[in-house]
């Protein structure tokens, strides 16, 4: 697979009123589209001028067409394939992002689909038909050629996060004794390259990579230099097709790597692996994490319908309407103490939301710091010790700010003698040191503890959290207030 430049584009009758209109208007101080700009790509829409799309886009990045797709209606998207006979470039195709892909390929059609995932490199054509229903992929599986089609079903056979689905089958490979010079003239006259590569792997009878050789390096050596005279193998990263995705990335980061070469089982070169994929998926799981920590689905977008939507964030607001339920239950277990003190309704949400917020801190940066490995079994404990700390600390500091705030409240109200003022700033006190402790020892211990049970802490943790620190915050206020106040 490999892609090819796109024709040129036609001149439009009324290029000059079109580039007056749309000149250096197309790009925000942000980078972002304009809105003028959009506005005059949804204008030639409505009026179905497809030269005139064409014309405005042609001097457009791929990825800054995507973006304007996805800013379109769903109506005027639909117009815009249908002028463009469903002819999408691949690479915009590839830049999509994946929740409004699968509609613009619904609506380009099966023929069309599979002219561009055949000018794709693997990594990519995979990636646009991932997410599609399998009658569908059959459909435009069938329609590409039959080498592509083989490349494309081994590619989907992967795992979705795991370095086979990530790589492309696309690299350059020689065995050791090659020269330089072959190589260049190899490399010359190659029709079935990769559009992008860094480095050329060496691989021994077997088809097993034994060293690479940086492109760098070999433009810099004589035609008859041998490849492994000058290859270094001994600290190359082989990554097994299996890997999960994240740990690829970790790979990457760790040992500043450019590219990588992926084996199969037998340790067979199949395919590699470049930063500019990695790149992409670490946006897409970071991404995920924090929709995850949201109570979001992955694949939601700000395409999807409001039916979608709503779909997607029901099922999390069904479990967060589970544990507000269960910390009211421990609230109806103190209405007397409310009913006698009113000025408890008031204060106890200050604390559970101290608590909540804690909480929130401490697991964002634990989550984030298990993903990047930062945050290991080596030093959890330390980290759990520090987190306790940092938990009871702010809680000392706020319950002297705020025991002192709701004593003087309590008594300015006239609601009771100074005795009774002292005393209820020192339930809020202690409830705010205990309630910001159990919140830094939740939000740490909680997303371990899912990891190691195998479960993804980003998904589950919030709620575990923000659980632990409702029912503790009202169960320690209300408690305290109806030992001492009452």
């Amino acid at each position: 697979m490999s892609e090819t430049s796109p024709p040129n584009t036609p001149e439009h009758p009324d290029a000059d009123e079109l580039h007056e209109e749309s000149d250096d208007t197309q790009f925000a101080d942000d980078q972002t589209l304009t809105p003028e700009f959009v506005k005059s790509i949804s204008d030639i829409i409505d009026k179905r001028d497809a030269l005139g799309f064409e014309f405005l886009t042609k001097d457009l990045h791929p990825a800054d067409v995507a973006d304007l797709i996805g800013l379109l209606r769903l109506e005027e998207r639909d117009v815009l394939i249908e002028l463009l006979s469903g002819d999408i470039a691949p690479d915009v195709l590839a830049e999509l992002d994946d929740d409004l892909r699968e509609s613009v390929v619904a609506a380009m059609g099966p023929e069309k689909v599979a002219e561009a995932v055949a000018e794709l490199d693997t990594d990519d054509a995979a990636s646009v038909l991932e997410d599609l229903d399998e009658a569908r992929r059959a459909e435009i599986l069938a329609e590409v050629p039959l080498e592509d089609r083989l490349a494309l079903r081994a590619a989907l056979d992967y795992e979705e996060d795991s370095a086979g689905r990530l790589m492309q089958r696309e690299f350059f490979a020689a065995p050791g004794y090659w020269t330089v010079g072959q190589i260049i003239d190899r490399l010359r006259s190659a029709e079935d390259l990769p559009d992008r590569f860094f480095e050329v792997f060496v691989v021994d009878p077997a088809f097993k990579p034994i060293g690479e050789v940086p492109l760098s390096t070999l433009l810099k050596c004589s035609r008859e230099t041998k490849i492994e005279d000058i290859m270094s193998g001994q600290m190359m990263r082989h990554i097994p097709v299996t890997m999960d995705q994240e740990e690829v990335a970790y790979l990457f980061e760790q040992y500043n790597l450019i590219s990588a070469p992926v084996v199969d089982a037998s340790e067979r070169l199949v395919g590699m692996i470049t930063v500019d994929d990695v790149v992409e998926m670490v946006r897409e799981e970071s991404q995920e994490d924090m929709l995850a920590l949201g109570g979001v689905e992955a694949d939601t977008g700000l395409s999807d319908t409001v039916v979608q939507t709503v779909r997607s964030r029901f099922s999390w607001l069904a479990v967060n309407l589970l544990t507000a339920i269960m910390a009211s239950l421990v609230i109806a277990l103190f209405d007397g103490a409310i009913g006698q003190i009113v000025a408890l309704a008031v204060l106890m949400p200050i604390v559970a939301s101290m608590g909540g917020n804690a909480g929130t801190q401490t697991l964002t940066v634990a989550v984030r710091s298990l993903a990047t490995k930062d945050l290991t079994a080596s030093n959890a404990a330390r980290i759990i010790y520090r987190e306790a700390l940092v938990g009871f600390t702010n809680g000392v500091i706020f319950a002297v700010i705020m025991g002192a705030l709701a004593g003087v409240w309590y008594y300015a109200a006239g609601w009771g003698d100074q005795t009774e003022a002292m005393q209820l700033g020192l339930v809020v006190g202690i409830a705010m040191v205990i309630n910001l402790f159990c919140a830094g020892i939740a939000g740490i211990l909680v997303p371990i503890g899912l990891q190691r049970a195998g479960a993804d802490p980003a998904v589950s943790s919030a709620v575990f959290v923000t659980t632990v620190t409702d029912i503790v915050g009202f169960f320690v206020f209300l408690g305290l207030a109806a030992a001492i106040l009452l």
